[in-house]
């Protein structure tokens, strides 16, 4: 079950069009984070999950394909190599189109740890249990 996003979980700025500024440091976006890198894949799933509820376009389909990287491990936990490919694969299309340093974060490394991830799974499936997880890093 999902909790409503606090206030500081995204901040608004306003100018020409509505712009939404994610902030990583705090509230729950950074708690998210604080969890991915605990390997609690799926508590950090559901703090992201409350800001990506009401976030807009096109911040909501990024943090989609970053949620998507952290149920794709949550698979993995699982055992469900399968599950986590195609999740891997999704959050990769969903993140493409993003500049290198979209939503506040190092997207391009993301990427590029995506692709090392899918890699490993395609060639090497038992290896899939030791895989690290993409880096999320807040810039």
């Amino acid at each position: 079950m999902s909790r409503p996003a606090t206030h500081s979980a995204a901040t608004l700025a306003l100018d020409d069009l509505t712009r939404v500024t994610l902030d990583w440091n705090q509230g729950a976006l950074a708690e998210g984070l604080r969890l991915y890198r605990a390997g609690e894949f799926f508590a950090a799933h559901e703090e992201w999950e409350s800001v990506w509820l009401v976030t807009p376009e096109p911040e909501k389909t990024f943090l989609q394909g970053v949620i998507q990287v952290t149920a794709a491990f949550h698979h993995l936990q699982r055992n469900n190599p399968l599950g986590a490919t195609r999740l891997l694969n999704a959050a990769l299309r969903r993140l493409e189109p993003c500049s290198p340093h979209f939503g506040g974060i190092a997207v391009d490394l993301l990427r590029d740890d995506i692709r090392d991830c899918l890699h490993a799974l395609t060639t090497a499936p038992p290896a899939a249990n030791r895989l690290r997880p993409p880096r999320i890093h807040p810039l």
